[in-house]
Parts: C-alpha cells; sequence; structure tokens
C-alpha cells in the first residue's frame, strides 16, 4: 500500500523552508512583542456551477502563503505573501520592527489539542471531475422533471481543502486539516406570467460523498421546489407591529446578525456594542440561551483549533437570558484579562486574526412548536431568511424572508412575499415569549462576513415566537 503524502510537505518545501527554519524565524522576528505567530496555509478550492441545462463554470485554484502577525501592548503588526520561504519571511519581519517594544509579559502559548473534528482527506481528490459533472447533470434533469412549472435550475458544488500550521516564537506548534464541501439548488418555477424562485443548500467539513447519496440531492430538489411553488401563491405582506414565529435551524442567521456579531470581544473592549459592559446583567428573556461552539463534529462552522492554534470549545454567552461572556481571540482576551475561546479566525493567510462566530444557536426550551403556534391570534411564520444588515452599536437589523406564511387564529394561513422583520436585537431577545423543544441547526452553507474578511460559520435555534417584531411589507 502507497503511503500518503505528509501534507506539511505543501507548506515545507525542499530549499524554501523547513520546520525548523519556521520556528527560528518565528523566534527572531516576534522577540521583542507580546504575542504573535507565523501562520503558514495551503489552500485547493474548485467550484462547479450548473446553469441553463449545461456546465457553466469549472473553476479549481491551489494558494499557498504565510502571514506574520506581533501584537505589543495594543498594537498590531501584520505581513503577509504568497511565498513561503526564509527571504520572505524574514522581509516580512522587518515590518514588524515598528511596533514599540513589549513592556508587558509574554503571553503564554494555546494549549493544545487532542481532538480532530473532521477528516484529513481531501474532498477534491475523493472524486473523478465528471462523477461531479455527472451529478449536477442529474440534478438538473430531476428537477426539471419534477413538476411542469419548473423554469430554470440552476446548482453548484463547492469544495476546499486547507493546510494551516501556527508556528508561535515559544516553540508552540499546532497543525490543522480542512476539508469544507457545499451543494446548493435553486428553482424558479413559472405559472400564469409570475415567477418565483427557491433555494436549498447544504454541507459541512467532510468529503463529497453525502451530497452524492440520492436521498440528500433529491431532498435539496424537493426543498428548493417547494419553496418556489409556495411563493408562487404568496399575496403581499402585512405591514406592522406583529407576533412573529421563527422557524428553527437557518433563521438562527437573525440571532448571528443581530446578537452574535455584538458579543464579540473585539466591539465590547472598545464599547461599541449594545451588549458593552454587561456581563451578569439580564439581557434577554428567561430561558434564552445563546451559546457558540466551534467544537461540534463536521459541522461547517467547526475547527479543530482557531487561525490562533487555540483549541474550539463550548462558550455559553448567554445562559436563561443573563449575559455571561463575550467571545474572545488572544489579543481581545489578554487586554480585557479574561481566557480567549477559541474565536481567533482569519479568511487565510492574508487576514490578521479577530474575535469571530463559529457555530452560533440558541438552546432548545420547553414548548411544543404546535402549542406555540396556537398562541398566535393574527401574525407571521418566517420560515426561511434571505439577506439581512445589522449596526452592531445599537444591534438594529433589517432581514428579508424567503418563505414566510400568514398566521390567522392560531393557523397558518397564506404564503406571503416581500416581507422583512425590522428591529434590534437586544430588544428582541426581551421580547421571545415562547422557545422550542425542537432545535436545528443549518444545513451548512453560511458565511460571515467582518471587517472585510468571509469565513464559514453555522446558525441554529428552535421554533421561537417573538412578541412585538416590526413587519415591513407592501399589504
Amino acid at each position: 500500500m502507497a503511503t500518503q503524502p505528509d501534507p506539511r510537505s505543501l507548506l515545507y518545501r525542499s530549499g524554501q523552508l523547513s520546520p525548523e527554519e519556521a520556528q527560528a524565524i518565528a523566534a527572531e522576528t516576534l522577540s521583542q512583542c507580546d504575542d504573535g505567530e507565523l501562520y503558514l496555509q495551503f489552500i485547493a478550492s474548485e467550484s462547479f456551477g450548473f446553469d441553463d441545462g449545461r456546465l457553466k463554470t469549472a473553476d479549481y485554484s491551489r494558494d499557498a502563503g504565510f502571514g506574520l502577525r506581533g501584537v505589543s501592548g495594543e498594537m498590531t503588526g501584520f505581513a503577509h505573501a504568497n511565498d513561503i520561504s526564509v527571504g520572505a519571511i524574514r522581509r516580512a519581519g522587518e515590518t514588524l520592527r515598528l511596533l514599540d517594544p513589549a513592556t508587558g509579559s509574554v503571553a503564554a502559548p494555546p494549549r493544545h489539542n487532542n481532538r480532530h473534528l473532521y477528516t484529513d482527506a481531501s474532498p477534491l481528490d475523493a472524486m473523478p471531475f465528471e462523477a461531479k459533472v455527472k451529478l449536477l447533470e442529474t440534478i438538473d434533469a430531476a428537477a426539471r422533471a419534477r413538476d411542469p412549472r419548473v423554469s430554470q435550475v440552476s446548482c453548484s458544488l463547492h469544495a476546499s481543502w486547507s493546510v494551516v500550521e501556527v508556528v508561535r516564537p515559544d516553540g508552540f506548534i499546532a497543525t490543522d486539516i480542512r476539508p469544507l464541501v457545499r451543494l446548493n439548488v435553486g428553482i424558479v418555477a413559472e405559472a400564469n406570467g409570475r415567477r418565483e424562485t427557491g433555494s436549498f443548500g447544504m454541507g459541512g467539513r467532510w468529503l463529497y460523498d453525502q451530497l452524492f447519496e440520492p436521498a440528500n440531492w433529491n431532498r435539496a430538489i424537493d426543498t428548493a421546489l417547494e419553496q418556489a411553488l409556495v411563493n408562487l401563491e404568496s399575496v403581499d405582506a402585512p405591514a406592522g407591529e406583529m407576533t412573529v414565529l421563527c422557524g428553527p435551524g437557518w433563521p438562527g442567521v437573525l440571532l448571528h446578525e443581530a446578537v452574535g456579531h455584538g458579543l464579540e470581544g473585539d466591539f465590547n473592549r472598545k464599547g461599541t456594542s449594545a451588549f458593552s459592559g454587561r456581563i451578569g446583567e439580564r439581557v434577554g428573556a428567561p430561558g434564552v440561551t445563546v451559546v457558540d461552539d466551534g467544537s461540534l463534529f463536521g459541522r461547517r462552522g467547526s475547527l479543530s483549533i482557531d487561525d490562533e492554534g487555540t483549541p474550539t470549545q463550548e462558550n455559553v454567552l448567554i445562559e436563561d437570558g443573563i449575559l455571561k461572556g463575550y467571545m474572545q481571540d488572544r489579543l481581545n482576551a489578554r487586554l480585557m484579562g479574561v481566557p480567549a475561546t477559541g474565536n481567533g479566525r482569519r479568511e487565510s493567510y492574508a487576514h490578521a486574526p479577530m474575535p469571530r462566530m463559529t457555530n452560533t444557536f440558541m438552546r432548545a426550551g420547553n414548548d411544543d412548536p404546535a402549542e406555540l403556534l396556537s398562541r398566535v391570534k393574527k401574525g407571521i411564520y418566517a420560515k426561511s431568511f434571505g439577506g439581512g444588515q445589522v449596526d452592531i452599536v445599537s444591534g438594529k437589523f433589517v432581514f428579508s424572508c424567503t418563505e414566510a406564511y400568514k398566521i390567522e387564529n392560531g393557523k397558518l394561513g397564506a404564503p406571503i412575499k416581500g416581507a422583512t422583520l425590522i428591529g434590534d436585537g437586544p430588544t428582541v431577545l426581551n421580547r421571545v415569549q415562547g422557545i422550542g423543544n425542537d432545535l436545528e441547526l443549518d444545513e451548512g452553507v453560511g458565511m460571515c462576513g467582518k471587517g472585510g474578511q468571509g469565513v464559514p460559520a453555522g446558525v441554529g435555534q428552535p421554533t421561537l415566537l417573538i412578541g412585538g417584531l416590526t413587519v415591513g411589507g407592501t399589504a
């Protein structure tokens, strides 16, 4: 049996950089800093797009580089290059001379981690090119055969495989190998001169195998088609302040945006979050418990270690409505006098880390979702969300619903189109009137943006009954 090459060989190439040289250069260039690391990364990615009955895009890329970061007090120096070599790293180290020499104690290294949350194998190599194209062709044909109202189908496959190594000046070294896959299906249905869309996606930190299982890609087709057909029957959304019942799973993206970002350490250290300085205070209704957990097996937002080498963990941010803590990278944790929480993340070697969410969700309650629905005399049921915007300082948000229904006298009514939810995170947390026992995490397609960086993230929640939320509509 042939032995598999060591993935680290993609970072350390003969004559360019050795592991011993990386340790020596990290110690040399970061000797005057409180904290910092040499971050090495190799990443391969591919993307296939199928539209209008044919393969439209087939992209493949490989990249490798390093980021060198030094921290002195509150100052950060950072340089990067796509050339992993002794000379390039030394040149990057010259940037750190602009920092004031550290005067405090040097930060201790992260603890080592013995948990690995996903396979080391690469999804890019697990299936031949022809099989990936055939899957998209099959999905396209199957979706068009489902219903005569289907007028357009688009589907895509995405995968990446990354090898990262964190090298610190104190001798700490941590390596992680990260797979990631995603399948998306979009359907346009047309009837009586009206066109509506539906979409569904799934993925995680595993190989392509699960996406190739007929039960999974058929479920993606069925869910996207159902949403499109429901929207064909939709009426204009009502407007005004009303009770909103949010479905489980992906609607947790509202929690992610309206509350999660406000619980990241940098905003709170700087006093710019609606939650700043409120540890120990009630910030939500009784029963509201919000968790960020990057240690869930195989999830899109999961990491064995964060991008500073800190092991991920379960972080209870809000417990029974009481604010317990924030998500921290090493810099903000040190300046705030608290432990790092495994939330230091970066988009790639070309970016410095910052506090970011992993998988953020609200824990289940004890309410029967059907009973929560029966409580609503007049309102809306928001089953799925699209895009949204949030202001971190105030927590104010605007979210559009991609699938929603009227609720009348405790029963689901007509589907509605054009509904937006308007409010602010702190207020919403305090207006939660019921928490379902049906927690779901999203299907694994989320991307989180912050400071110009995008990272994969997970969301989730049970069914939530929220009183007095402003609904923007057209009726």
